[in-house]
């Protein structure tokens, strides 16, 4: 049984710059980098609104940045992930995917959130090359283009309408022929020239080569099985994100989407000693730098509670 005062379970943006602040206070943290060393932004495309990189960034080089500033402070970066954590109880008891068990005084959850993602072989071929689950972060490589937007929620149309701020035209693609977003959401996206619906239509095939990225969509006809393409270079999934807490089994309480609930503005879940920051409880913004800043906030959290008890 290993001991630790604080384990970060996740890397990304949240969980290295927890691992850095608490590595700083000498806790010396372990941290779990998960099933995806780096988080969603290692396969998304160059990175170019996060602060001090003026020249943009790619997001695996970022993410290994901040490892190796971790690493600087003494944080002990392991390769794996928590595959079960009893937290009824202080300290802390939980086991990696090898079966080591660690004993913390304190957790840090940073697991993130993964995008859900339509499911077709030449999506996953096109991931950061013309494939994207982020509009804000992904949009302004797509100026004066023709894209596409998959989905019919409010984000979905949110992603839709920032993107015909860029765009010269934007495709929606739904399966259904009725919107599911907000009413005045679809109020937003129906009268917007610059938007074009894709009733009854979900994209069978992703069209492109490796050479020139996305060039086109399929699209297959929900109702009458017929197919048709639309000439786009960019595909904008926003059918939603999980986020990544099954591990903790029900024992961490959660919003009705399935996020980690935190007493704001602190990072404290409803377990003493807990903690979360990123995407697993961040439904509304999701980007690297918010992320970033909340993993300062998990540790300095550790830090206070660590000196109260």
């Amino acid at each position: 049984m290993e001991k630790t005062r604080c384990l970060i379970i996740g890397s990304g943006p949240a969980g290295y710059t927890a691992g850095i602040y608490t590595g700083r206070a000498d806790l010396k943290p372990i941290l779990y980098e998960g099933e995806q060393p780096g988080g969603q932004l290692t396969i998304t495309t160059e990175i170019e609104n996060f602060p001090g990189y003026p020249e943009g960034v790619a997001g695996t080089a970022m993410m290994d940045d901040l490892r190796r500033q971790a690493q600087r402070f003494g944080c002990d970066v392991r390769t794996g992930y928590i595959v079960e954590a009893r937290l009824d109880s202080r300290p802390f008891h939980l086991k990696d995917d090898h079966g080591v068990e660690i004993e913390a005084d304190t957790v840090v959850i940073a697991t993130g959130a993964s995008a859900k993602w339509i499911g077709i072989d030449s999506e996953r071929e096109f991931y950061g090359s013309g494939v994207s689950a982020c509009a804000t972060c992904d949009g302004p490589f797509y100026k004066n283009q023709v894209v596409a937007v998959v989905g019919g929620g409010d984000t979905a149309c949110e992603e839709a309408n920032y993107l015909s701020t860029l765009c010269s035209k934007v495709y929606l693609v739904h399966r259904r022929d009725e919107l599911r977003a907000s009413k005045a959401m679809q109020h937003r996206v129906l009268n917007n020239p610059k938007i074009e619906m894709l009733w009854n239509s979900r994209i069978s095939r992703i069209l492109g080569t490796t050479l020139d990225g996305v060039t086109g969509i399929e699209l297959e006809d929900t109702k009458t099985g017929a197919h048709s393409e639309r000439e786009v270079t960019g595909v904008f999934v926003a059918i939603g994100h999980k986020p990544n807490t099954d591990f903790l089994a029900g024992q961490v309480e959660l919003d009705e989407q399935g996020y980690i609930k935190i007493h704001h503005p602190s990072t404290a879940t409803n377990i003493p000693g807990v903690f979360a920051a990123g995407d697993v409880c961040d439904p509304n913004y999701r980007q690297a730098i918010v992320a970033a800043g909340r993993g300062c906030i998990a540790a300095m959290d550790v830090e206070r509670f660590l000196q109260e008890n």
